[in-house]
């Protein structure tokens, strides 16, 4: 299942370049039969989407939109107990992203210039959630509570219906709970394309967020430019880094939560224990018995899991920092000393008691992370996600006139004389 190698500079090397192969899989097909769907929609607005449903989700409602009684009522039907957890976490998730809005500004100078940023809300925004067998509560309300934090006027969710045609009540209770505005039973890239071209019943959008498949992944790839998007997401991945002093059951564990999203997972150990590498695979092979998508683990650790040792925590924090993973947990004795040296990772768990599920559900950080090494460069969804900037400037007739020669120069240079003219004829 998955392998123990013992870094020498190569052979890591070859695995890592087996992870980037991966992370470049989409077929020319996918893409193709995405455009496809794209233009259908785009051109054939509702008809398009409602035929699409029937194909891909067996059946389609009468009526796309989830009325809204239907949302609230969710929150009478569903699981009480669960119900209290899904407020539970939207009160974490809610108290560290409401610590994220910034504020519009401005300053002024002894001359009379004011210069200043205007910040506020997307106009509306599409939440794409996964339905059916893989649905996601917990995405609903790491998604749409940022959103609303910053001032997003309209939040408008897509969502499969079930075999059905009913909506998924988990769902339905999170988005009560979240404050989404109105949802529409539809997924898929056509879900997609209808957000973003808008059709007779659903309104266009200025941004859509959410997790898919390849196909929902393509379609806002496709589609960005005509909607901003809030990442390219590949597939799951997690790096733990632990020394001698970490648990090996709760390692394998940890592993094993994240190669169970799919095959095409990644859960890598970074060690400098081999027997803590070797105590770990044992853990692995007695815990993945009991576990209902054993198969699913298995194919991932097999094709895209590895333990590598290495000779000192030095080499494996730089790994992990080249690696630039999704999740990053420290199992280590002082796992606080390595806040400041790892500086390519979406979300950072410290310690030993505090697991990646964690900041899947519960804790309050974003869990839509930036994956395939983007860590690098991407930042988590946060309330920035989810508003626009203006800056503005007032500048008085002397304040320009003082100006008015470097400007002036500025436009020369760079061969644009009617910049320099627009200044020029103020003082003529």
């Amino acid at each position: 299942m998955i392998k123990i190698i013992k870094a020498d500079g190569k052979t890591e090397a070859e695995f890592l370049s087996k992870l980037e192969e991966r992370n470049r899989s989409t077929s020319d097909t996918v893409t193709a039969t995405v455009k496809e769907i794209l233009e259908n929609v785009r051109t054939g607005g509702d008809k398009a989407v409602k035929e699409y449903t029937i194909k891909f989700d067996g059946k389609a409602p009468a009526n796309p939109e989830v009325p809204k009684e239907e949302i609230l009522s969710a929150l009478d039907t569903c699981d009480p107990e669960f119900i209290e957890t899904l407020k539970k976490a939207a009160a974490n998730i809610r108290d560290f992203h409401e610590r994220q809005k910034q504020q519009s500004w401005l300053t002024t100078k002894d001359n009379g210039t004011i210069l200043g940023q205007r910040i506020r809300g997307l106009a509306r925004v599409g939440l794409y959630v996964p339905g059916g067998t893989a649905a996601y509560p917990s995405s609903v309300l790491m998604n749409a509570i940022p959103a609303k934090i910053a001032g997003v006027q309209e939040l408008i969710m897509v969502t499969p219906p079930l075999k059905d045609g009913r909506p998924n009540p988990d769902i339905m209770a999170a988005a009560a709970i979240a404050g989404v505005d109105r949802v529409f039973l539809m997924g898929g890239a056509q879900a997609v394309a209808a957000l973003a071209y808008g059709t007779e019943s659903v309104p266009r959008v200025d941004k859509i967020v959410g997790p898919g498949n390849i196909y929902v992944a393509t379609a806002k790839k496709l589609l960005y430019g005509t909607v901003d998007i809030d990442m390219i997401a590949g597939p799951s991945e997690i790096l733990v880094l632990a020394d001698e002093s970490a648990n090996p059951k709760f390692l394998a564990a940890d592993l094993m939560s994240q190669a169970e999203h799919d095959r095409l997972a990644s859960a890598i150990l970074v060690t400098t224990s081999m027997k803590l590498a070797e105590e770990t695979t044992a853990e692995i092979e007695r815990q993945i018995q009991s576990l209902s998508r054993k198969e699913i683990i298995e194919a991932s650790l097999t094709d895209y899991g590895v333990i590598i040792v290495c000779d000192s925590m030095e080499r494996a924090v730089e790994m992990a920092n080249d690696l630039a993973p999704e999740h990053l947990e420290v199992c280590c004795k002082n796992p606080l000393e390595y806040i400041g040296k790892l500086d390519n990772a979406g979300s950072v768990f410290l310690g030993n008691y505090s697991p990646e599920p964690l900041g899947d559900y519960f804790a309050g950080p974003n869990h839509v992370l930036p994956t395939s090494g983007t860590a690098r460069f991407f930042s988590p969804l946060s309330v920035d996600s989810f508003v626009k900037k203006s800056s503005f400037i007032y500048y008085t007739e002397s304040a320009l006139r003082n100006d008015k020669d470097d400007i002036v120069r500025f436009a020369n240079t760079e061969g644009l004389t009617a910049h320099a003219n627009s200044i020029i004829v103020r003082y003529e």
